[in-house]
């Protein structure tokens, strides 16, 4: 992964407004990475402790929590504050999905 397709991915996951989510793949999509979901994750991953970076708006393509404990119940709680319910583990994309191409 290039220095570059990381510092877009970030900058995508910047510009996701407050009470939508994306996926890993649409992420990728953006990104200029194809097919690209795990290098997504793997970027995520790797970000420090207390960023600013809105990570928790990345779900998988169903909606479902990814990240194990203790990164799903954080998750979860930071959604909860943006009025995203979590129900199941799984968000609905249909209501929350952000749509770049809308004025959000």
């Amino acid at each position: 992964m290039s220095i570059d397709s990381r510092d877009q991915v970030l900058a995508i996951l910047g510009s996701v407004p407050e009470g939508t989510v994306v996926s890993y793949g649409q992420v990728a999509e953006m990104a200029g990475l194809g097919r690209g979901a795990r290098q997504v994750g793997r970027i995520l991953k790797t970000l420090p402790e207390g960023t600013q970076i809105p990570w928790h708006r990345v779900v998988n393509a169903s909606g479902y929590i990814s990240v194990s404990e203790p990164g799903k119940t954080r998750q979860i709680r930071q959604l909860g504050q943006e009025n995203i319910p979590v129900i199941g583990g799984r968000v609905d994309m249909k209501k929350y999905r952000w749509d770049p191409s809308e004025n959000s």
